[in-house]
């Protein structure tokens, strides 16, 4: 894929499970895909603000077994088509199946750089004018990595050590929306 011409463009890079649909671990089936209340509201804000939106998640279950890689396709068709029925983009997906202790190591397994660099490239992204929001530290500190601005979002899948530290290297936010917010304001 050829980037985009012109200056490199600001994005938001959004982790899927806990973030933008309801985390149910190992999603397999796409009628389960639920979204999380205000997180299409929070996309078509960044949308109108002209802000590439951008999904970066791990799907370990692949390595696992418990997906298959078309599974996840049509999970991430539905949830594309959800966003798309609540007015919101998703202007691309990118997904690392891997995980270390089956496959071995890879440069995309977040915190790793490698979904983000691809973005990047492939895109025309400016991470520095970039938005990072997930509800785990492996997704705030490529942000922090990049020169960008990272947001942790709590949900119950939160770790207590993961807001800990974000609240010490990086920013907290309640909220998708609250994060969309402060990122787009300035504050």
């Amino acid at each position: 894929m050829t980037a985009p011409s012109g200056a490199p463009r600001r994005a938001a890079f959004l982790d899927r499970d806990g973030t933008l649909i309801v985390d149910a671990d190992y999603l397999a089936r796409p009628e389960l895909v639920e979204l999380i209340p205000g997180a299409a509201e929070a996309v078509r804000r960044l949308n109108d603000a002209g802000v590439v939106v951008v999904v970066v998640t791990n799907q370990s279950g692949i390595a696992r077994g418990l997906l298959t890689e078309d599974e996840y396709a049509r999970v991430e068709e539905r949830v594309r088509l959800d966003f798309a029925d609540a007015g919101a983009r998703i202007d691309a997906t990118y997904h690392c199946p891997h995980h270390p202790a089956i496959t071995g190591p890879c440069d995309c397994r977040k915190p790793a750089l490698g979904m983000y660099e691809q973005a990047r490239d492939e895109l025309n992204l400016d991470p520095r004018r970039s938005l990072f929001v997930g509800d785990r530290w492996r997704d705030v500190g490529p942000g922090i990595a990049l020169g960008g601005r990272a947001f942790l979002v709590t949900s119950p899948a939160t770790p207590h050590d993961d807001l800990m530290r974000a609240e010490r290297d990086a920013e907290t936010a309640s909220s998708l929306g609250e994060a969309v917010e402060r990122y787009l304001s300035g504050n």
